[in-house]
């Protein structure tokens, strides 16, 4: 089929850029209607003083196939997520397929190799608000939609599929939050027969990791030059097709609760990333990194 999610609804909260945009974006190219959530729009900035607004990822959509509508939300706001789901409720009689859960904006507030005693607590505690507080308020308000309904689909984006040290005690706690999150979701959801799972890209290739490394996406390679193992980079259509994937896949409750990755599920659906490549980062870290 060439839109299988034809009909379906989505909300990809945290879809201004990165991971969340290419989410967005390839869920319209797969026909699902889509809602498109975020701080930066065209009038107002966030905290990221990143160019990309929602609207944008919203056109993008709606370029590809799909519908997006762009609602500007500050998932931190519990009015502001109530309110978005109280609009999906109205404009779709109801009708939640897919939830995806990339809200993130921690990069600021992350201080690698520093002690969680050296790092600044405010910056600590405000990455668990905007990384673990604003999912758990996303899935509160969005998961009735889908119970009474008795089917649907959410996906917690995460770094890494295991519950290992990130390097930085405030990142790792919101990045195996979001892992335990689908597995506690997946377990209380299981009688409803909706579906719970966390997923997790490589080394991704976004907007912002580019301009860190002086490159395009045309020219990437080059980045291996400032850190080798950047070769092994994904873009972030490649777990924008992992999530197109697990959304049209009919025994998809077979995986809720789980920790997925993007290059398991490449070898397992058979998609590519947009260059026709396939990155395995859990094979090059087993075989690059580890081996240091």
């Amino acid at each position: 089929m060439k839109q299988p999610l034809k009909g379906k609804v989505a909300v990809v909260a945290g879809a201004t850029r990165g991971a969340g945009r290419a989410i967005a974006v390839t869920l319209g190219e797969a026909g699902a209607t889509v809602y498109v959530t975020g701080r930066t729009t065209r009038s107002s900035t966030s905290p990221m003083q990143r160019p990309e607004t929602i609207e944008e990822t919203a056109e993008l959509v709606t370029s590809r196939g799909g519908r997006g509508i762009a609602v500007r939300t500050d998932h931190t706001v519990e009015e502001d997520v109530k309110a978005l789901f109280e609009q999906v409720t109205k404009e779709q009689n109801g009708q939640l397929d897919i939830l995806v859960n990339d809200l993130w904006g921690g990069d600021p507030l992350t201080v690698w190799e520093q002690p969680f005693w050296e790092h600044s607590l405010a910056n600590g505690l405000q990455i668990q608000r905007q990384a673990v507080h604003s999912h758990m308020m996303t899935s509160y308000y969005g998961a009735p939609l889908m119970v009474a309904r008795k089917q649907g689909l959410i996906i917690e984006i995460t770094d890494g599929d295991s519950y290992s040290y990130r390097g930085n005690l405030y990142y790792s706690l919101a990045k195996i939050s979001a892992i335990h999150l689908a597995e506690a979701m997946a377990a209380d959801l299981k009688p409803h027969r909706v579906t719970a799972l966390a997923l997790t890209p490589g080394f991704l290739r976004s907007e912002a990791m580019l301009e860190l490394f002086g490159v395009t996406e045309d020219n990437w390679r080059e980045g291996a030059g400032k850190d080798p193992h950047f070769i092994a980079s994904e873009t972030p259509y490649y777990i924008g097709r992992a999530v197109a994937a697990l959304a049209a896949d009919p025994d998809v409750s077979a995986k809720s609760g789980r920790a997925l990755s993007t290059w398991e599920l490449s070898d397992e659906y058979g998609f590519t990333d947009i260059d026709g490549t396939r990155p395995h980062w859990g094979r090059y870290y087993a075989e690059h990194v580890l081996k240091q």
